[in-house]
C-alpha cells in the first residue's frame, strides 16, 4: 500500500507533516474544552459523577473559605477526631479474638502462603496477650490494650475490613486518601472543603503528629491535594507548638492590632484591584487565619489549667517521655474539639527514619516487644481522651474513629518473632456521635487471615464516616483533569448496620 494513501477510495490523505498539524490542532482543542469545562462555559456544564449522580458543589466564599457550610442532610456528628496508628496493629493480638490460632499454635496447616510481603512464613501463632470478656457486651479483648477495654460497650466495630495494598506509606495513602498514590486530597481536607468550620479562629482541619515526626506518608496523611490549599490540614502539637504565630516579646497587644488592622486594610485594597482571584483570596485568608491564631492557637495549647484529675487520667506525669508527650497531645485533640476545630487527625506513630528505635506499630520481629512498648504510649492516653470527650458531652456531637492501615498475619515470619502484613483482614473501630455502641460488624475467618463475613472496603469504611457527618461520598466531588474526583473514587457504599 501506497503510504501517501491511507484509505482505499484516497478521500483520506495524510502524510506526516498534516498528521502532525492536525494532532496538534486536535490536542488544544480537548485541553481548551477542558478549561472552559471548568470555568462552567461549556453549553452544557451538568457533569456528573461515573455512576450518573450530580455532584453538590459547596458555595465557598474565596474571601472566607473556612465559614461553616451546611452538610448536605442533617447528621448528630458535627466534628470528627480520626486516631490513627501507622505500622498496622495486629488485629489477632488486640481486638479479633481467635481461639483457632491458640488451637493450632506452632503447626503449619494447609492453605497458609510460603511467602507474604518481607518473606518467608512460619507457623500459625497464637496471640501473645490473653484475651477476655470485657464489659456488659462480653466482648473480647487482649490485655495489651486493659484502658481502651473497659470503653468497649461504647465502640462499634469493623471486623472485615481489607485493603489494596500490604505496604505502609501506600496503606497510609490509601486509608487517608482514598488512593495508594500520592497528590490526592487527604479525608480531612474533604470534610472541612464541603463543611468549613465553626470557629474561624483555628484551622478547620487540624494534624496533631507523633512527637516522633510524621508518619511514613508524611504531609500527604493530611494534605489538599488538588483541593484549594486552604483546606490542608495545619500540623503541630503540644511538644512543638507554632512558635512563629506567638506575639515577640516587647510588642504589645494593642500594636499587634493596629498592625493587624492596617494589613487587612491593604490587603483588601489589593484584592479589590484583582477581581475573582481566587488564588489571591485564599492566600490572603490564609494569613488572616494565622493572625486570628496568635491570639487563639496560645490559649487552646496551654494545659496548665487542666485539673490535676485530669492530668493524671490521661497520664501527662506517668511513664515514659514519649507516654506523656503523647498524652499532651490527647488533651490538645479534645481542646481543639472543644473550640469546634472540625476535623482533628491524631497520630500515634511515626516514620522509622524519624527516631531511633521503635517509632510506630510495624512489627516484623519481636512483636511482644514492638506492641507493648506501642501500646503503653497508646492506651492509657486514649482511652482517657475519649472517656473525657464522653464525660463532657463531646461525643454527642463529635465522631471518634481508631484506625490503622492493615493487619497483621495470624502466622509468625520465618525469624520466630513477629507478624507481617495483612491487607485482607484488619480492624478499626468508631464511637460518639451516630453510630452504634458495644456493636461489632463483619468478621474474618477462623485465623484472622481474610475478612470473610460482611466484606468492608476501605472505601465502604470512609463512605460510611462521610455519611455519619452529613456528606454523601457520590456527591462530594472536585473536577480535576476531566473527571470528578472523590474521596471513594468510584467504589464504596455506606455500611448502614453500624448507624444508630
Amino acid at each position: 500500500m501506497n503510504p501517501e494513501h491511507l484509505s482505499q477510495h484516497g478521500r483520506n490523505l495524510l502524510n506526516r507533516r498534516s498528521f502532525l498539524r492536525n494532532t496538534g490542532m486536535s490536542m488544544g482543542g480537548i485541553a481548551l474544552a477542558q478549561l472552559l469545562s471548568a470555568e462552567g462555559l461549556l453549553a452544557d456544564d451538568a457533569v456528573k459523577t461515573a455512576g450518573g449522580i450530580q455532584p453538590i458543589r459547596p458555595e465557598i466564599d474565596s474571601k472566607r473559605p473556612y465559614a461553616a457550610r451546611p452538610a448536605h442532610f442533617e447528621s448528630q456528628a458535627k466534628q470528627v477526631l480520626v486516631i490513627y496508628c501507622p505500622g498496622a496493629v495486629s488485629h489477632v493480638d488486640t481486638f479479633d479474638y481467635k481461639p483457632a490460632l491458640t488451637k493450632l499454635h506452632g503447626q503449619k496447616p494447609p492453605g497458609i502462603p510460603a511467602v507474604t510481603f518481607e518473606g518467608a512464613t512460619g507457623n500459625i501463632a497464637k496471640p501473645f496477650w490473653d484475651f477476655k470478656p470485657r464489659g456488659q457486651t462480653g466482648k473480647m479483648v487482649s490485655n495489651l490494650l486493659p484502658n481502651l477495654a473497659k470503653q468497649v460497650d461504647d465502640f462499634c466495630f469493623f471486623h472485615s475490613l481489607h485493603t489494596q495494598t500490604s505496604a505502609h506509606p501506600q496503606g497510609e495513602n490509601f486509608m487517608n486518601t482514598g488512593f495508594t498514590m500520592e497528590g490526592f486530597p487527604s479525608f480531612g481536607a474533604w470534610v472541612t472543603y464541603a463543611l468549613g468550620t465553626e470557629n474561624e479562629e483555628l484551622p478547620a482541619f487540624v494534624a496533631i503528629n507523633d512527637p516522633r515526626g510524621l508518619a511514613r506518608s508524611g504531609k500527604n496523611n493530611f494534605g489538599n491535594g488538588f483541593l484549594p490549599a486552604a483546606f490542608q490540614g495545619t500540623d503541630f502539637n503540644a511538644k512543638n507548638p507554632p512558635s512563629n504565630l506567638f506575639r515577640p516579646r516587647g510588642y504589645t497587644k494593642q500594636t499587634d492590632r493596629q498592625t493587624v488592622d492596617l494589613l487587612q486594610r491593604l490587603n483588601a485594597r489589593h484584592l479589590q484591584q484583582f477581581p475573582g482571584d481566587a488564588d489571591l483570596a485564599g492566600r490572603i485568608a490564609s494569613y488572616e487565619l494565622a493572625g486570628k491564631m496568635q491570639m487563639s492557637v496560645p490559649d487552646v495549647m496551654d494545659i496548665a489549667g487542666e485539673t490535676k484529675s485530669t492530668l493524671a487520667s490521661y497520664g501527662v506525669d506517668t511513664g515514659t517521655d514519649l507516654k506523656r508527650e503523647y498524652a499532651r497531645n490527647c488533651i490538645l485533640a479534645r481542646r481543639l474539639i472543644e473550640k469546634g476545630v472540625r476535623v482533628v487527625q491524631l497520630f500515634n506513630g511515626s516514620d522509622p527514619a524519624g527516631g531511633n528505635g521503635i517509632t510506630n506499630w510495624d512489627s516484623h520481629s519481636n512483636i511482644k516487644k514492638t506492641h507493648a512498648m506501642q501500646a503503653e504510649i497508646m492506651d492509657e492516653p486514649t482511652a482517657a481522651l475519649i472517656a473525657d470527650m464522653k464525660q463532657r458531652g463531646l461525643l454527642e456531637h463529635t465522631l471518634v474513629v481508631w484506625a490503622t492501615e492493615f493487619g497483621r498475619m495470624p502466622f509468625l515470619q520465618a525469624n520466630g518473632t513477629g507478624r507481617d502484613h495483612n491487607p485482607d483482614a484488619f480492624t478499626c473501630f468508631m464511637t460518639g456521635a451516630g453510630v452504634k455502641k458495644g456493636f461489632s460488624y463483619g468478621e474474618s475467618d477462623e485465623f484472622g487471615f481474610k475478612a470473610q463475613v460482611d466484606k468492608t472496603s476501605v472505601h465502604d469504611f470512609n463512605a460510611t464516616i462521610l455519611h455519619l457527618m452529613g456528606l454523601d461520598h457520590e456527591r462530594l466531588t472536585f473536577y480535576h483533569n476531566g473527571l470528578e474526583r472523590r474521596l471513594t473514587n468510584v467504589h464504596g457504599h455506606v455500611v448502614k448496620d453500624v448507624l444508630a
